[in-house]
Formats: structure tokens, C-alpha cells, sequence
């Protein structure tokens, strides 16, 4: 079992984030231990606040899910609920347990433990390759090159502050806000879309599983930002107190996250300390390649 297994993955000198990801993606099976569960045992990544980054959740649950089905069946659907905040400070149990493994279709359920408590709760289904109908959303015209929009570290390079740190040096993707960013100030316009270009920083391996995994991890970092935006807010209003709910994802075709990727979100309701957000992923020649919903906790000072 590697450090990185046995508890953290220690960024304090990020030198390649996009290892980092590889490393949290790669659980310890204690040797097929299992009870009514498939057990797995993944790492946590260091946070500025301490607390595990839901997309990193995410994306380990579904590779624990991955590891109990053949290889020819691919995860093309999961729901989950964030039942507890998790502690980026100790590592995570992942129990799966097999539902049902039918000539087509496999269903998994995937809870993630901490301090022998559920922080997540996760079905995921999982497919064999079948012919069928066919179509898809077409990708929004006149966006900007990915080249021409700066960089999260471009954008906050300039404050000394470890979440500023992190997010420009440390997380393991480049993301591009095709509008203004949220992270400090508010937006000029309200209206409740948002649209970014991400990629890895760094090439992945060649295991679609990875990918598809990754891309649940990158899904989560700005899914909410159609809601702030929408309501005329940034990451850094004061007394301001955000939480995921729930996230669904759909994987409809291939993917790479080492190549840009275009986030189209829209925020269609909020309401009672809550907002819905969903996302269309395309690959950057125009491919639909996954689709995103989440609801999440919005609070403001009264």
C-alpha cells in the first residue's frame, strides 16, 4: 500500500497535479476483501478548508464501481447524494455492492465511508456496447478559443492566499470561464448560464475508464457558477455558504480530459436555499459527450 493509499496525497509541492489525480484514482482493493461489499480504500487530496472536494468523491466512487463490473460493460449513468462533509484529511472506504448483473446492464451501489459513516451515496449503471438510435445537442456557436481565455492561475496569481494557491497551482485541471470569473468579484450581467474550456494540465493514461472517471471529477468545480451568476454573486461574497446536494452525470460517447473540453451550464430554477444547475460536455469538434445536473444549498446573511 503506497503513503497516498494509507491516508493523504500531500501537495505542498505541486509539482505535477495532473499525478495527483492519477494517484487518487488509483485505489487499494485489500486484496478482493470483501463482506456483502466490495471494499476499496482511496486517498484524500490536501484542501485549503479541509474538506474532501466533491468531484474527488465522485470520481473515486465510480472507479470502485468500475472495478467490480467486466470490462466490457461501461458506466453510462450515476446518481449520487453528499450525505456528510468529508474530512480531506483522512483517507476514504468505499463499499460497493452488487445490485443486479443483467445480459446488458449492471447496476451498482457505491457508498463512501468515513469515521464509519456515509459522505456519499452513489448508483451508478453500467452498459455493454449496443447499436441504436442516434442524435445529439449541438454545441453553441461563436465561443472564444481556449488559447484566448486566461487561465485560473492567470486570475489569481496575484493573491496570496492558500485557496487561491490551490486553485491556480494545485488542482489537476486548466479551466477557462468563456465570461468574467466568479472567484472574487461579481458579475456584470445576471443571467443564469456559465460556460468554461477545461482540460487536465497533463496527459492521462490511455484507460477510458480514467477518463470517464475524471471528467465526473472536473464536472463538479463549476456546475453551481450558473446560480451565483443568475443572482448577481461570486465565490467571495461575505457570509455566503454553499453546499452540493446531489449530482447526476450521463456519459454519452467517448471522452479524453487531456484534450479541451467545452462546460455549458444553466441554472433553469432556485429557490428555497436551493438551485438546480444541469451542463452539456462537448468535446471541442463538437461532440456531446456527457450531460450534468445538480441541485445545491445556497445561503445567504439574512
Amino acid at each position: 500500500m503506497t503513503d497516498a493509499h494509507a491516508g493523504l496525497v500531500d501537495q505542498a509541492v505541486p509539482e505535477d497535479p495532473t499525478a495527483t489525480l492519477i494517484e487518487l484514482l488509483s485505489l487499494a482493493d485489500f486484496d478482493g476483501a470483501r463482506t456483502d461489499e466490495d471494499i476499496f480504500l482511496g486517498p484524500s487530496q490536501k484542501q485549503p478548508r479541509h474538506r474532501v472536494f466533491g468531484g474527488q468523491v465522485l470520481a473515486q466512487s465510480l472507479i470502485a464501481g468500475m472495478r467490480t463490473v467486466d470490462e466490457d460493460r461501461v458506466v453510462h449513468s450515476m446518481h449520487g447524494y453528499f450525505l456528510r462533509p468529508g474530512d480531506a484529511n483522512q483517507p476514504i472506504t468505499f463499499g460497493v455492492q452488487r445490485l443486479r448483473d443483467g445480459r446488458s446492464f449492471s447496476a451498482r451501489r457505491v457508498h463512501a465511508y468515513q469515521n464509519g459513516q456515509p459522505i456519499l451515496s452513489m448508483i451508478a449503471s453500467f452498459q455493454t456496447e449496443a447499436g441504436g438510435v442516434e442524435h445529439q445537442s449541438t454545441m453553441p456557436e461563436g465561443i472564444p478559443d481556449p488559447e484566448s481565455l486566461p487561465s485560473t492561475a492567470d486570475l489569481l496569481r496575484k493573491y496570496d492566499h492558500p485557496l487561491a494557491r490551490h486553485m491556480s497551482f494545485e488542482r489537476p485541471f486548466d479551466v477557462r470561464h468563456v465570461d468574467s470569473a466568479l472567484y472574487v468579484e461579481a458579475p456584470k450581467e445576471q443571467v443564469a448560464r456559465n460556460a468554461v474550456w477545461m482540460k487536465t494540465l497533463g496527459p492521462m493514461p490511455d484507460d477510458p475508464d480514467f477518463h470517464r472517471a475524471a471528467l465526473a471529477y472536473a464536472s463538479d468545480y463549476t456546475i453551481l457558477e450558473p446560480i451565483l451568476r443568475g443572482n448577481g454573486l461570486s465565490w467571495m461574497t461575505p457570509g455566503m455558504s454553499v453546499a452540493s446536494l446531489d449530482h447526476a452525470m450521463w456519459w454519452h460517447r467517448p471522452v479524453r480530459v487531456d484534450e479541451w473540453l467545452l462546460y455549458v451550464q444553466e441554472s433553469p430554477s432556485a429557490q428555497g436555499a436551493r438551485g438546480l444547475s444541469t451542463g452539456k460536455i462537448f468535446s471541442r469538434d463538437g461532440v456531446h459527450v456527457a450531460t450534468v445536473a445538480q441541485e445545491g444549498m445556497l445561503r445567504l446573511p439574512e
